[in-house]
């Protein structure tokens, strides 16, 4: 794309994939405008609530509004623990909103029945696991859902041990593969477990590259319909 390519304001509530989807939206979509929003209050209060609050679901709405009103030809949701947040605070908008793992919830529907939706928090896994069945029914695919907690990773991976995260999340992934069709990593760190992987039997999906091609791809036809 070139320089006309629009601007998209990716909103996150921490600073762990600032770098990584700068970088994405660089190589995928040259030309066009990244910008961020980060509070990163927000995923403290789910992980301390169980779950989305009042106040995090208000803050998230003022966010997308403020994106719009900053010139956004897109709003990008980085976090799926807030995904459902999103869903509120895009009914309040013009701009179009695209989520981190909408793409990979649709190609999971679209490989097989028997899906593995592995988290390494609870706050992700049921929005996960809620955002797989929303697309599911949209495209008329009958399918099960088997959630995959892998508790303790998330911990191990803030206190600095990526490796003992790594190494968490592969043994949960691979104790499911004889028994789904596909494999989905509920949150964007997960990708950090893609050079150990290997070749497995069954797709096991991440969703950062497959978020950013889609947003890209939207961002093209948002733009191409402005400019005619």
């Amino acid at each position: 794309m070139n320089s006309s390519g629009g601007q998209v304001t990716i909103v996150h509530t921490s600073f762990v994939s600032v770098d990584d989807l700068t970088q994405l939206f660089k190589e995928i979509g040259p030309g066009i405008q990244v910008r961020h929003i980060v509070d990163d209050s927000l995923l403290p209060e789910v992980l301390a609530n169980g779950g989305v609050t009042n106040a995090v679901r208000s803050r998230i709405c003022a966010y997308y509004r403020a994106a719009q009103e900053s010139g956004a030809d897109l709003i990008f949701n980085q976090c799926s623990s807030v995904g459902e947040a999103a869903d509120v605070a895009a009914q309040l908008i013009g701009t179009p909103v695209i989520k981190v793992d909408e793409k990979m919830a649709q190609v999971a529907c679209e490989t097989g029945a028997r899906i593995a939706v592995a988290a390494t928090l609870e706050t992700t896994l049921g929005p996960t696991c809620r955002l797989v069945e929303k697309t599911a029914k949209m495209m008329s695919k009958e399918i099960v859902i088997k959630p995959v907690l892998i508790e303790g990773a998330f911990a191990e991976l803030i206190a600095g041990d990526r490796a003992k995260h790594n190494a968490m999340v592969l043994a949960g992934i691979r104790a499911v593969l004889d028994d789904v069709d596909v494999v989905v990593c509920a949150q964007g760190s997960m990708v950090a477990i893609l050079p150990e992987l290997g070749e497995t039997k069954v797709p096991v999906l991440t969703s950062p590259r497959m978020g950013v091609v889609y947003a890209v791809e939207k961002l093209h036809e948002i733009m191409t319909q402005k400019n005619n």
